[in-house]
């Protein structure tokens, strides 16, 4: 696995080492301790979690609040989604700022996201399966959901017309503006 580290902190771009041949191929996409290694923190995942979504469905921008705060490990096993994570640590240097990635079955890069940030994906193509690590339970009482498109984050998401962004119920009606986000 080689670790590349991103413009915001604490945040990883995973990519693994894959062995093609005629067969097919074999990729190590998890090793606990090499990955503690390398990004320079012990992380205990407890759970993985995995969803279907159909193209323009935006899942996001969610973080749990607090104690319930939780660090991911995200990859997409079919299609392709843009991945987001948004520093929500008010002390740090990059607090506000986002990264955006593109995760896909194609290039099988995984991104890593800490404790302190909210997190959400478009998907980009028909199908996508997305999963994710966590190292925390998750609490309803302390879910959190930042709106996609605030203007004080200015994410470029990939799809934008209204009829094509697929939200929940939850993510339309109670996320939140960033100036009223919750922060670390």
């Amino acid at each position: 696995m080689e670790y590349i580290k991103t413009k915001i902190e604490g945040v990883w771009i995973c990519e693994p080492h894959i062995f093609d041949d005629a067969r097919g191929y074999f990729m190590e996409t998890w090793h606990e301790e090499d990955f503690n290694k390398n990004i320079g923190k012990k992380i205990t995942f407890i759970q993985d979690n995995q969803s279907k979504s159909s193209k323009g469905v935006l899942r996001g921008l969610h973080y749990q609040r607090g104690e319930f705060s939780q660090a991911k490990l995200v990859r997409v096993l079919q299609g392709e989604v843009l991945d987001v994570a948004v520093d929500l640590r008010k002390n740090s240097l990059t607090f506000g700022k986002h990264i955006a990635v593109i995760l896909s079955e194609a290039n099988n890069r995984q991104l890593f996201i800490p404790r302190g940030f909210a997190h959400g994906f478009q998907v980009l193509s028909d199908v996508a399966i997305f999963t994710y690590k966590v190292d925390n339970t998750y609490a309803p009482q302390a879910e959190c959901s930042i709106c996609y498109n605030d203007p004080d984050l200015a994410i470029d998401w990939p799809i934008t017309t209204p009829e094509e962004v697929l939200l929940s119920e939850k993510d339309l009606n109670k996320a939140v503006s960033f100036k009223e986000a919750v922060v670390f």
